[in-house]
């Protein structure tokens, strides 16, 4: 049995579907990177799995079973106790999601007993190591700065610290990587992969970016107005996939001095 099947489901807004016949299989330790154009639907299908859809957007079709059970029966409070423990999420922006009239040690600490009982000292002790862990100098400094103090690449090692904090097995990552230049792009994906390689979380990384889905996934899956496009294990996508917007996908990744890095 794999840790999260996800089985043919169809997620609608006002009775209208926008993901059809959507599945997928992630086993522990497993990376899965979504990938399409905007609007095809990946970071809807993320957020279904994580019990967070917006506007109203309702699962009409299908189930999405995670260790066997389907979290389309969770209450509130089931999903109060595993959100953040067993599955988290990273935000597109971390520090867009952050308030910026508080310090990011007073919104770690809060995160941290909601899910733990601490004294306010040992919480704070427990996210500066956690921010040292994500290889953020100073986590002391940090926790004592606002979000706007921080740059792009350190709001989002917050992002992945405090997603990070409980091991999840379970990790959904919206495009992580998609606001920062191409220096921290690299570090915050291969510290993704440490993360799968020291704790065995596994992970969905949603993506347009098909060069950091073959240098970090197990498997990939090409979506398309809300359809599977394609899919497979890496190395088919890379050189067996016939599927002409694959091609299309793969030939978009920028080349330097004619060798392409995917």
């Amino acid at each position: 049995m794999s840790m999260l099947e996800v089985q043919n489901i169809t997620i609608s807004y006002k009775n209208v579907p926008t993901v059809k016949d959507f599945s997928m299989k992630l086993d522990e330790g497993e990376i899965c990177s979504l990938v399409g154009e905007s609007g095809s639907g990946k970071t809807t299908v993320i957020r279904a799995i994580f019990g967070l859809l917006a506007g109203g957007g309702k699962v009409t079709a299908g189930d999405i079973l995670l260790n066997g059970e389907s979290v389309l029966t969770y209450s509130d409070k089931k999903w109060r106790s595993i959100r953040g423990t067993e599955v988290s999420m990273i935000f597109q922006d971390s520090g867009a999601m952050m308030n910026p009239t508080r310090k990011v040690g007073s919104a770690f600490v809060e995160y941290i007993l909601t899910h733990e009982k601490l004294t306010r000292k040992e919480a704070y002790d427990k996210g500066v190591e956690m921010l040292e862990r994500m290889r953020l100098p100073d986590g002391k400094n940090v926790m004592e700065s606002y979000p706007f103090q921080l740059s792009g690449g350190m709001r989002q090692r917050v992002g992945i610290a405090m997603g990070m904090t409980y091991q999840p097995k379970l990790l959904l990552a919206d495009e992580p990587t998609s606001a920062l230049d191409v220096t921290t792009q690299a570090q915050i994906v291969r510290q993704m992969v440490e993360l799968r390689d020291n704790y065995g979380t596994s992970i969905i990384i949603v993506t347009h970016n098909l060069g950091v889905a073959c240098y970090m996934s197990d498997q990939i899956i090409v979506m398309k107005k809300g359809v599977i496009e394609d899919g497979g294990d890496r190395d088919a996508i890379l050189h067996s996939s016939e599927n002409e917007y694959t091609h299309k996908l793969l030939d978009a990744v920028p080349s330097i001095g004619g060798e392409r890095y995917v």
